[in-house]
């Protein structure tokens, strides 16, 4: 009989629902929320408010793109965390009130796990072991992935997230939120001609914190001479900061990858979508030889599909979780 999973994903800022058939994805659908540009960043309780608008929808939408029937499902699988509290509580109240409604059991799901096993959503799947660089708006990490359930951090932020460097950078730029794209976009018209510094951290930890303040004094400098600097160098600056922080990544993979001797590499995460980040890691793997992996742009940011391949993981395993499971805004790696 198959494993369908209906897979919830609430831990931020997009509802999504996907339906999961034998680990294959045939539905992945997300409400993204729009009010918070005018904030310049994610505001909380607007998130859960419309969580609970978003969810019953976009859990129809997924079942009927799939062509599921609630009764014909096996299990739900639910990001538990880490994220915004007020976020995962709407969808972790979701996913057990039906799990109790159908009788069927109910899966937990850490949401970086999932990232990670967004890779086996759909061919070509890396093979055990390998290294996956994880880049999203909260966090940073550097990860050896022994087996679906046997990862190991090696290296993280000490401070600000890659992404947190993009969006914080944007709105000095003047950008709107979220910035990634933005910066993404204007860096194609533009070159890398104003130098950034790169931190030095030892081992394989990160830190964005140093290069955000370095932007910052440089830009309130060159403005104090041309109050229109940004506006007539708005391309070379994204390329610039664009630039920096891919090399800061690319540069500790580099680091790990001799470290450890693995050389299949993957790219996780919701700054995985940024273009040049794609590129550099793809000619990098061309020039030594890697394996590299990079998910479709779908599976990048946050999606319930990955929740979904990872909960049919768990699923084969028997790993259920009981009605007393509760979120967890930090929640350690080990889940």
């Amino acid at each position: 009989m198959a494993i369908q999973i209906l897979a919830i994903e609430s831990s931020c800022d997009d509802t999504s629902a996907a339906v999961i058939r034998d680990g294959v994805v045939l539905s992945n659908c997300v409400a993204s929320q729009e009010a918070h540009r005018q904030y310049g960043g994610v505001v909380p309780e607007v998130a859960s408010r419309a969580h609970q608008i978003h969810m019953v929808p976009v859990v129809d939408q997924a079942l009927r793109q799939a062509g599921v029937k609630r009764k014909e499902l096996s299990a739900i699988a639910f990001t538990r965390g880490p994220g915004l509290m007020g976020s995962l509580i709407v969808g972790v109240s979701f996913a057990k009130a039906m799990a109790l409604a159908l009788d069927i059991p109910l899966i937990e799901v850490h949401h970086m796990r999932a990232h990670i096993l967004a890779h086996f959503a759909e061919d070509p799947k890396p093979v055990f072991p390998f290294l996956c660089l994880t880049v999203s708006g909260g966090h940073t990490e550097l990860v050896v992935v022994r087996d679906f359930f046997d990862m190991t951090v090696i290296g993280k932020t000490i401070d600000d997230a890659a992404g947190e460097a993009f969006d914080k950078t944007g709105k000095l730029l003047g950008l709107d939120y979220p910035a990634g794209p933005h910066i993404d976009r204007l860096a194609k018209k533009g070159n890398p001609i104003f130098e950034f510094p790169e931190p030095k951290i030892d081992d394989l930890d990160f830190s964005f914190s140093g290069l955000k303040t370095s932007i910052l004094y440089f830009l309130r400098k060159q403005l104090k001479g041309n109050p229109a600097f940004i506006t007539e160098n708005l391309h070379d600056l994204a390329a610039s900061v664009q630039g920096r922080i891919v090399s800061i990544l690319l540069n500790k993979l580099q680091t790990a990858v001799d470290k450890t001797g693995i050389t299949r590499v993957a790219l996780a995460g919701g700054v995985s979508a940024n273009s040049e980040l794609r590129n550099r890691l793809e000619e990098m793997g061309r020039e030594k030889g890697w394996e590299t992996f990079i998910p479709r742009f779908e599976f990048c940011t946050d999606n319930a599909a990955m929740i979904g391949v990872t909960a049919h993981y768990k699923y084969l395993r028997g790993d259920f979780s009981n009605q007393e499971v509760a979120p967890k805004a930090r929640l350690n790696f080990g889940v």
